[in-house]
C-alpha cells in the first residue's frame, strides 16, 4: 500500500504546521548542542518523504546502513526515524537505555481507525500496556508453553495427512495447521477443515495489519489529523478500508470468546484459555468485571492472531529452503534416521538429541524474517548517544534482517545453512541467535517466541521424517530454479511458489496415516 494523496488545500495546511512544528523541535531538543546521526538529508519541510522505500523497506535501509554506517537517521514530514543496523546499536540504545525507548509513537490508523488497540504490541508504553503483557506473559513463558505440546504435535500430525492428500496445497495447509493449533489452544475451538471462518477472520486481519502496519507508509500517520477528514473526501479511501478491518478485528476478538462463554453456559466446553480465563473473572457484581473480561478478550485474542502468522511464514520459508537446499534436506532427514529410526515420529523429547535439526530452525529464523524491520520503538526523551542527539518522539527500528544477515557474524548470509550453528556435532553457544533479532527487542520483544519456537521445531522435524521435498521441474524434467521472493509489509511472507512433496517411503506413509502417534 503506498502512501495516500489529498488535495492541495490538505497539503498547504501540512507545510504551514510543518514550520511551525520544525520551529518549536528545533528550539526544544537543541539541535545546535549536538549533531544528529548521519543519514539522508531529504528537501526542505518534506525531508525524504521521496526516498523513503515503499517496497521491503529493510533492503534499502541495508543498503543506507553501508553508506552511512549503522546508525542512519532521516525525517519525513518532520517525523524523525533512526535505523540501527547491527546488534550492538540495538543492545546500547533498545536495551540498555529501554526505559526511554519502549514507547509507540502514535499510530492512528491502527489504533483509532482500525481497531487494534487490543493488542499490546501496538500500546503505548505505561500501566495498560504492562498488565497486558503481564497477563499474556503468565500463559506463554518459556516454563509455561510445554503444556501446549500435546496439540501442537496433534495439529502437526494432522498437517501432514493434509500434505498426503494434498501436496500442492502446502502452503495453505500450513496455514490451517497453525490456526487449528492456536484455535484449539485458545478457544478449545475445532475448525472446520474448509472454509472456516475463525481462521478467515484471523487471515484478513493480518493482511490490514501488513499493509498498514509500515510506519510512514499511511499519511494519517504523519499527519493525525487527517482521521479526521469525512470518508466522501478524495483520498480518503484509507478511511473507507480502515472500517472494513475494524469490523474484522471486532469479530476476531469478540465471536471466539462468545462461544467459550456460551459453552460454559451450557456446560460442554473444551479445556482452553479462554475457559480458564472466565472462570476466574470476578463475579458479575463486582465493580471489575467488564475491566477483567475486556483483558481476557485482548490476550486471547493476541494469542489468536500471533500463533497465526510467525509459525506460518517461517515453515512456508522452510519448505522453500528445502526445495533449494537438497543436501541440508538430506543431513536432516539422516540425523532423523540415526537417532529415531524409521518407526516413530520424533517428539519433543527428541529435540536435545536433534542438534542438526535444531540447527535447521534456528538457520529459518534468520534466512527469510517474518518481520525484517519489526515495530518503531519511540525515544520518549531527548537522548544523547555516541555524541549524537537522539531526539525525543524519533522513531527507532532495530533493522533485524541487517543484524541477521551481517557477513562477519554470518559467513554467507543469503545461504541456507545450518552448519554455521553447530560445532563439534552440537549447537555452537558463541555462534549469535537469531533471537537477538528475530522477535524484537528490549521490553517489546515478542512474548509469544517460546510458543513459537516449539511449533516451528515439531513442524520442521516431523515433516522432514517422513517427506521429501523438491523443486518443481519444467517440461523438459528439469528443475525449476527456486529463489526467495519475500513479501512487503509489516510481516512478510514468502510469494507463492511450487514444490514437489511426497512421502519418503511406504514406512514413512504409514507413519502419515497412523491415527495414534507417540507423543513423546
Amino acid at each position: 500500500m503506498g502512501i495516500a494523496y489529498y488535495p492541495y488545500t490538505i497539503l498547504v495546511g501540512t507545510v504551514i504546521t510543518l514550520i511551525l512544528w520544525s520551529h518549536v523541535s528545533k528550539k526544544r531538543s537543541g539541535l545546535g548542542r549536538l549533531p544528529l546521526p548521519p543519514g539522508p538529508k531529504g528537501y526542505p519541510l518534506v525531508g525524504s518523504f521521496f526516498d523513503m522505500p515503499r517496497e521491503r523497506p529493510w533492503l534499502e535501509y541495508d543498503k543506507w546502513g553501508k553508506v552511512y554506517g549503522d546508525m542512519v537517521y532521516f525525517k519525513v514530514l518532520g517525523q524523525g526515524y533512526l535505523i540501527l543496523g547491527s546488534n550492538t546499536r540495538v543492545n546500547d540504545i533498545l536495551e540498555k537505555r529501554s526505559a526511554n525507548y519502549s514507547d509507540r509513537t502514535s499510530m492512528p490508523m491502527l489504533l483509532d481507525l482500525m481497531g487494534w488497540d487490543f493488542n499490546m504490541t501496538f500500546l503505548p508504553y505505561g500501566p495498560k500496556w504492562r498488565r497486558h503483557r503481564r497477563a499474556f506473559h503468565k500463559h506463554f513463558h518459556g516454563g509455561a508453553v510445554g503444556k501446549y505440546q500435546p496439540v501442537q504435535f496433534k495439529e502437526t500430525h494432522a498437517f501432514l495427512r493434509r500434505l498426503l492428500t494434498a501436496p500442492e496445497d502446502f502452503m495453505h495447509h500450513v496455514q490451517h495447521a497453525s490456526g487449528a493449533t492456536i484455535m484449539d489452544i485458545v478457544y478449545g475451538i475445532k475448525v472446520s477443515e474448509k472454509g472456516d471462518p475463525y481462521l478467515a477472520k484471523a487471515e484478513q486481519a493480518l493482511q490490514g495489519i501488513s499493509e498498514a502496519g509500515m510506519l510512514g507508509h499511511i499519511l494519517v500517520d504523519l499527519l493525525p489529523f487527517l482521521k479526521r477528514v469525512p470518508n466522501w473526501m478524495p483520498g480518503a479511501g484509507f478511511k473507507r478500508r480502515a472500517a472494513f478491518w475494524k469490523s474484522v478485528n471486532m469479530d476476531m476478538v469478540e465471536k471466539p470468546f462468545a462461544r467459550v462463554e456460551e459453552s460454559l453456559r451450557e456446560g460442554n466446553a473444551a479445556p482452553s484459555l479462554a475457559a480458564s480465563l472466565i472462570e476466574a473473572l470476578p463475579s458479575e457484581r463486582n465493580d471489575r468485571r467488564a475491566e477483567e473480561e475486556q483483558l481476557a478478550k485482548d490476550i486471547t485474542a493476541v494469542a489468536y492472531i500471533g500463533g497465526a502468522d510467525t509459525t506460518v511464514s517461517a515453515v512456508q520459508f522452510f519448505f522453500l529452503a528445502m526445495a533449494m537446499y537438497p543436501d541440508v534436506q538430506r543431513k536432516g532427514q539422516a540425523e532423523i534416521d540415526a537417532v529415531i529410526g524409521s518407526s516413530r515420529l520424533p517428539g519433543y523429547g527428541d529435540r536435545s538429541s536433534l542438534p542438526y535439526i535444531n540447527g535447521i530452525v534456528k538457520e529459518t529464523m534468520r534466512w527469510q524474517l517474518v518481520s525484517p524491520l519489526g515495530f518503531g520503538h519511540m525515544c520518549s526523551n531527548d537522548d544523547e548517544y555516541n555524541g549524537y542527539l537522539i531526539p525525543k518522539g524519533t522513531l527507532v527500528l532495530g533493522n533485524a534482517w541487517t543484524i541477521l544477515h551481517d557477513p562477519k557474524t554470518y559467513p554467507s548470509p543469503d545461504e541456507f545453512q545450518p552448519e554455521r550453528w553447530l560445532k563439534d556435532g552440537q549447537i555452537d553457544p558463541d555462534i549469535q541467535d537469531p533471537t537477538v533479532a528475530a522477535f524484537g527487542f528490549g521490553r517489546r520483544i515478542c512474548p509469544g517466541r517460546y510458543f513459537s519456537d516449539n511449533s516451528m521445531y515439531i513442524m520442521i522435524a516431523l515433516v522432514l521424517s517422513v517427506y521429501n521435498i523438491r523443486p518443481p521441474v519444467d517440461d523438459q524434467g528439469n528443475p525449476v530454479n527456486l529463489k526467495p521472493e519475500p513479501t512487503s509489509g509489516l510481516l512478510s511472507f514468502p510469494a507463492p511458489f511450487k514444490c514437489s512433496i511426497k512421502p519418503r517411503s511406504q514406512a514413512a506413509e504409514n507413519l502419515i496415516r497412523e491415527e495414534r502417534v507417540v507423543l513423546d
